[in-house]
């Protein structure tokens, strides 16, 4: 036996943090173990507490029987029936770089709007950059003539997630929808994530300059705590924090403190209001995550997720008791994380609290995949955008039986496979795509052992995809790149 470190660069992993990271493994093998078993050895035998006896003919004829054709988006009556009056349908995508899944979900939530009443989409995205699209769609932006000239201004890597014709598109039929709208019931458009802590603090700063210059010295005081590590934003104050542990951690908790205080005073806009005290709990949730981040392990993931499932709660309260949402995010965030083996990292995310903070039958998780085709995405982190070809799915994946299953796109209503012992006894490899890929190590990294019967309420199968259309944005390299360190 031989001893072997293979040091393959982590962000080809469908998570890096999901299992310990692939170069820092040393494994006893021999020279003549072939490459493919090691991978296997190491990221699949972790999760089995048992072998489980696993008919791959009758999974596929199993598929076959209760799948539903899609031959058109004509075809998505049965999903819609499964929504049913679910306050909170959440939609996923296996990358982040796909055309279809985009499309679908336009098409998914233009109708989900106009005939069962959501009030929002809430997107894995930056808040002060979704915010101005909101404002925009919401006939509010004066400035902007055109989605197109709103969306070109979102500069974090990877851009092409929100700036690319996909989301104009939307943004257009948003904004045409909302022209002939009460202005308390227009749709809006928000980001749910936690990694805008400068452009946050700065529309703090402009709003309070406006509203309330007492409270704006308290805004300085902590945007002066962190400038000194805003040169490559979260990942130096990452690493001062190891040596100051609470370095900014009272600016930003006194800020939000001041910022909620002050609430009641404030007058104006009530929206504007409420993205004032949002862009104050992401600042305390950022200063918290980046601080995690440099320890590893599944905490700044939860750090996240959490933050998110906080931000879309926010949300419902401000839009009402009865109100709706839409949430656009990957796969790896809105399918139930208890179906997948990252529970046995400690990590959850926001469809798993949905499901248990707003109870099953108010919740709807619909994933998304493919078998093959081509996908936006980069090399390595900041790299520039590439159209990568996907390759036909590994073997015994969910994506491999489903394309075995027959060529043509398909739905599924889990329910109709939830009394199958055999999709419910085995852990089956779902492939999962970051802004980060490398289809020469896919086969080793971008399959989430899941469940899937438990991990969606529907999943929509496409057999063939292609690359988003980007609005070609020069991202700044300055910024710490949304997503990071994940890749999803």
């Amino acid at each position: 036996m031989t001893q072997v470190k293979q040091n393959f660069d982590t962000t080809h992993c469908y998570l890096c943090i999901n299992t310990v990271p692939l170069s820092c493994l040393t494994i006893q093998m021999s020279w003549n173990e072939s490459l493919n078993e090691f991978f296997k050895l190491v990221t699949m035998r972790h999760y089995f507490t048992k072998e489980v006896a696993f008919d791959e003919n009758e999974a596929v004829n199993t598929i076959k029987q209760k799948s539903i054709p899609l031959h058109s988006k004509a075809d998505l009556k049965p999903l819609f029936d499964r929504i049913g009056d679910a306050r909170i349908v959440m939609l996923g995508e296996a990358s982040h770089g796909t055309h279809e899944y985009y499309t679908w979900r336009k098409h998914i939530s233009k109708r989900l709007i106009e005939e069962k009443g959501f009030n929002f989409i809430a997107v894995e995205g930056d808040w002060p950059d979704c915010y101005r699209l909101n404002r925009f769609v919401k006939g509010y932006d004066i400035e902007n003539k055109s989605a197109y000239h709103v969306l070109n201004a979102f500069n974090r890597w990877p851009t092409w997630m929100w700036a690319n014709w996909e989301i104009v598109a939307l943004a257009d039929w948003m904004q045409q929808y909302n022209e002939n709208t009460p202005a308390d019931k227009r749709v809006g458009f928000y980001g749910l994530d936690v990694y805008s802590l400068w452009e946050s603090m700065q529309s703090i700063m402009q709003y309070l300059q406006k509203t309330d210059p007492a409270a704006l010295k308290v805004a300085e005081e902590a945007f002066h705590c962190f400038e000194p590590y805003a040169g490559d934003e979260g990942k130096a104050y990452a690493r001062a924090s190891q040596f100051v542990s609470d370095l900014c951690k009272n600016e930003v908790i006194d800020l939000l403190k001041e910022i909620q205080t002050k609430l009641p005073t404030y007058n104006t806009d009530y929206e504007n209001v409420f993205s004032a005290e949002q862009n104050a709990h992401i600042t305390v949730n950022a200063e918290k995550y980046y601080r995690a981040m440099i320890e590893g392990g599944p905490h700044s993931w939860n750090i996240r997720d959490r933050h998110m499932a906080d931000t879309l709660n926010r949300l419902l309260q401000f839009h009402g008791e009865h109100s709706k949402a839409i949430v656009w995010a990957h796969n790896t965030h809105i399918g139930d994380a208890r179906a997948t083996d990252m529970v046995d990292e400690g990590m959850y995310n926001i469809g798993e609290l949905a499901r248990i903070e707003h109870h099953d039958h108010d919740v709807a998780l619909v994933g998304f995949g493919s078998y093959k085709g081509m996908v936006t995405a980069g090399r390595n982190w900041g790299a520039p955008l590439q159209q990568m070809m996907l390759p036909e799915a590994r073997e015994a994946s969910w994506e491999y039986l489903l394309h075995k299953a027959g060529s043509e796109n398909k739905l599924l209503l889990m329910n109709d496979f939830i009394n199958d012992d055999m999709f419910m006894e085995n852990h089956i490899g779902h492939r999962a795509v970051g802004v980060v890929y490398n289809q020469q190590y896919e086969k080793y990294g971008n399959y989430v052992p899941s469940i899937l019967p438990l991990r969606y309420d529907a999943f929509v199968y496409l057999n063939e995809t292609w690359p988003l259309h980007p609005l070609h944005v020069k991202p700044d390299g300055h910024q710490v790149p949304e997503t990071f360190p994940f890749g999803v």
